[in-house]
């Protein structure tokens, strides 16, 4: 098992892409931390992945609070004494484009998009540098690299910020041993997806931007984590990965 008594942090666990990624680090030996706001949904997959025989533990977690970002690296801590990784995978998208965005709806995207993963990153950096270890996995988008016809702007932005944070801190940080990567998927068939696809013209638009023709799955984002996170990619530092199907290579 490539994650075998490894612990992991996964933020935004209860959805789409969060539970993929933590159900598939659990089944590869991982003891996984699922840390998400929504209590009711996160606790469902905490009993989900335990009656599977993995080991999972829900944090209730606003990922944009330091203090609880210390909390949940404190138990981590109590049960395994390492953090091994972190997958800053919790995101919004309110759906406004520039002109008629809300100095706020800016400020609340930054602030989860973005400050969560500065949040995470500063609070595991301190344990990882001491292990002389760690894989810390960041959620951009196919946004994080291009400009997007049909993603807002400030979606847009906040994935670039990921995209360049990720470099720096992976370059400050090699000579601790860690390893900081991004991943970078085009529209993935999420059950939001599917709700904004029962417009058809707004499904085809998509599929038809993609060169293999397809949505990427919640299992092709989890594979390319599970890869980042893992000795597999024990060379791979700074790196953006599409997980696109081709669509950033035109």
């Amino acid at each position: 098992m490539r994650l075998e008594d490894k612990s992991v942090i996964v933020t935004g666990a209860a959805g789409g892409i969060g539970n993929a990624v933590a159900e598939l680090c659990a089944k590869e030996g991982a003891s996984v931390y699922l840390l998400d706001l929504d209590k009711e949904k996160g606790e469902e997959l905490e009993r989900e992945l335990i009656n599977k025989g993995y080991i999972a533990k829900f944090l209730k977690t606003d990922v944009t609070s330091e203090e609880d970002w210390k909390k949940a690296a404190e138990s981590v801590l109590q049960d395994n004494e390492r953090i091994d990784v972190l997958v800053n995978n919790a995101g919004i998208n309110i759906r406004h484009d520039i002109d008629e965005m809300t100095v706020e709806e800016w400020d609340k995207m930054m602030k989860v998009n973005i400050g969560s993963v500065f949040l995470g990153i500063k609070t595991v950096l301190p344990y990882m540098r001491l292990q002389q270890s760690g894989s810390i996995i960041n959620m951009s988008s196919v946004c994080g690299l291009v400009g997007h016809k049909y993603t807002n702007e400030a979606y847009t932005a906040s994935k670039g910020a990921i995209t360049m944070l990720t470099k720096s801190v992976a370059v400050r940080n090699a000579k601790y041993g860690l390893r900081v990567n991004s991943v970078h998927p085009s529209t993935v068939n999420t059950p939001f997806v599917q709700k904004v696809f029962k417009d058809p013209k707004k499904k085809q638009e998509r599929l038809d931007e993609v060169p293999l023709g397809r949505l990427a799955s919640v299992d092709d984002v989890a594979k390319s984590i599970l890869f980042l996170a893992s000795e597999d990619s024990g060379f791979l530092n700074g790196v953006a990965l599409p997980v696109d199907g081709g669509v950033t290579a035109y």
